[in-house]
C-alpha cells in the first residue's frame, strides 16, 4: 500500500521536450532538497527504488512463467542480499532511500513555492505519498539487514488486518483502507495518463535520443503499476466485506491474484512489465530529476 506515489504536461511529447516554456520558467527546476548532500544520497536512493521496482518485475515474470517466488519489495531486497556485496547494496540503498524521503518529506512540509493553489497542493501531496513510499523501502531493507529476514508484504498486511479489525467498527476501518489504496491507484494511473510526472525532471540532463523512451516508460509504469494497486484495494475490500484478514494481501498477493484470472498469466506478465518499466524510469529519474 505504501509503494504508490502521486505527480501537467497533457500527454503531450512537449512535456519533455528540452525547449520546453516550463524548464526555461523554472530555470529547468527548483530544487527542493535541504542539502546538496541530501540531494547526492536521494539521487542513489532514487536509484535503489528503481532497482527494486525492476526486480520485482523480474520475479513477477518467473512466477508467471514457472510459479513460486515473492513478488513485493520484501522479495526484491532477499534477492539482493543473497548476491556478493548484497549486504553494503542494501545499505547503500537504505541510506540514499531515507535521504531521498528526507528529500520529499521536506517538499511535502515547504515545496513547490513556485506554483500557487490547488497546483502546489497536489504536488506536495505526491511528495508526502512519494516520501511514504520510499521510507516503507527502506525499513523494509533495515528490518533485512538486523534480522536477516524481510517478511512478506502479504503476511504484514493480513497481521494489520486482523489488529483493525479487532477493533470497534474494524469492518469499516478496514474498507476505509481499501478505499485509499483504490484512490491511491487511481492517482498513479492518472499521473500516467496525462504525464504530469514528466515536470519532475529536467529533460535537458537527459540526451535527446533518450527522452521519448523515458517518457513512454513513465507512463507504462504509472498506469501498469496502478492494476496491482487496483487489486490490492479489492483484497483489502473482500477482507472488510467478509471480516476476513486472510483475504487481504500485499503486493506479492495482488500480483498472484492476477495469475489466478482468466488469461491471468498474460495479464501478470503486461503488469510485471509495468514494474520494469517504473524501475528504468526511476533510474533515468535519478539522473535528470529536477535539481
Amino acid at each position: 500500500m505504501s509503494d504508490a506515489a502521486a505527480g501537467s504536461s497533457g500527454g503531450s511529447s512537449a512535456g519533455y521536450s528540452s525547449g520546453s516554456t516550463r524548464d526555461v520558467a523554472r530555470g529547468d527546476g527548483e530544487g527542493e532538497a535541504p542539502h546538496r548532500a541530501v540531494e547526492i544520497l536521494g539521487r542513489v536512493g532514487l536509484a535503489g527504488y528503481g532497482l527494486v521496482h525492476l526486480l520485482i518485475g523480474v520475479i513477477a515474470v518467473q512466477i508467471a512463467v514457472r510459479g513460486g517466488g515473492q513478488a513485493d519489495q520484501q522479495g526484491a531486497l532477499s534477492t539482493l542480499a543473497a548476491e556478493p556485496f548484497g549486504f553494503v547494496l542494501i545499505v547503500v540503498i537504505v541510506i540514499g532511500l531515507v535521504a531521498f524521503g528526507i528529500w520529499q518529506g521536506v517538499a511535502a512540509a515547504t515545496g513547490f513555492r513556485w506554483a500557487s493553489g490547488w497546483a502546489r497542493t497536489q504536488r506536495r501531496i505526491g511528495s508526502g505519498a512519494t516520501a511514504v513510499g520510499v521510507l516503507f523501502v527502506a525499513l523494509i531493507g533495515v528490518q533485512l539487514l538486523v534480522t536477516g529476514s524481510s517478511g512478506s508484504s502479504s503476511s504484514g498486511s493480513q497481521q494489520t488486518t486482523a489488529g483493525l479489525l479487532a477493533l470497534p467498527g474494524g469492518q469499516l476501518i478496514v474498507g476505509v483502507v481499501a478505499l485509499v489504496v483504490l484512490v491511491i491507484a487511481g492517482a498513479t494511473a492518472w499521473t500516467g495518463i496525462r504525464g504530469s510526472f514528466a515536470e519532475d525532471l529536467a529533460w535537458s540532463r537527459l540526451p535527446q535520443g533518450l527522452r521519448r523512451p523515458v517518457y513512454w516508460l513513465g507512463i507504462a509504469g504509472h498506469v501498469l503499476r496502478a492494476v496491482a494497486f487496483a487489486v490490492m484495494a479489492v483484497l483489502f475490500g473482500l477482507a472488510a466485506l467478509r471480516s476476513d484478514p486472510g483475504q487481504a494481501g500485499g503486493l506479492d498477493a495482488a500480483l498472484k491474484a492476477l495469475v489466478a484470472q482468466p488469461f491471468g498469466v498474460v495479464l501478470l506478465l503486461v503488469v510485471a512489465l509495468g514494474f520494469v518499466a517504473y524501475g528504468l524510469y526511476c533510474a533515468a529519474e535519478a539522473w535528470a530529476r529536477r535539481i
